[in-house]
């Protein structure tokens, strides 16, 4: 995109600061997985261990630094989130003994929105010790709990809300999305 994706504005603010407002309104400590340099000054920042190797990187590298049995992951770029959703799927993942409470929307996991066990990043570990990368890869080879879109739409969650930020394009379209849903309100 030529930016960093964190500081994108979206509804006149930051696609950063959006984040952590909703990571905050689910859970006291949060956690950003990136360059010191670039976000110390919003919160507390956890380098990678494995250095660009995408979101299983990320991952592990909150699971490590972490001392908590559940953990939150969220993007920065899925700013339709809202707490309610993450409220459920910590909730689910209090009730499970799964590593792994996350969505599938559309054929497709939404590793980023997700619940993880610390245990998980032994796993992530070995899977980035070996060169592997794909996060979705994983989730067959340990206990997961899967929320259906079925799940999903019983919860009365859009599918929607999952839309992530890779392009401009994507971004014109989460704001009308975002403005749609305002107006629905």
């Amino acid at each position: 995109m030529g930016t960093n994706k964190a500081f994108l504005e979206f509804q006149g603010r930051s696609l950063l600061s959006n984040a952590l407002e909703l990571a905050r309104s689910v859970t006291g400590e949060v956690r950003i997985v990136g360059a010191s340099e670039q976000f110390s000054a919003f919160g507390t920042v956890v380098q990678d261990v494995y250095p660009n190797r995408g979101p299983l990187g990320g991952i592990h590298a909150a699971l490590k630094s972490s001392d908590t049995e559940l953990n939150l992951i969220t993007g920065v770029d899925l700013p339709l989130l809202d707490a309610r959703f993450l409220k459920h799927v910590m909730h689910i993942a209090t009730k499970c003994d799964a590593l792994v409470t996350v969505p599938r929307v559309n054929g497709h996991y939404e590793p980023l929105c997700a619940v993880y066990r610390k245990l998980f990043a032994v796993v992530a570990d070995a899977a980035l010790g070996a060169g592997q990368n794909k996060i979705d890869a994983l989730f067959p080879e340990v206990p997961t709990w899967v929320i259906s879109a079925e799940e999903l739409a019983s919860g009365g969650f859009s599918p929607a809300m999952f839309r992530n930020i890779n392009t401009r394009e994507d971004w014109k379209e989460a704001q009308q999305e975002f403005a749609n849903r305002a107006a629905r309100l």
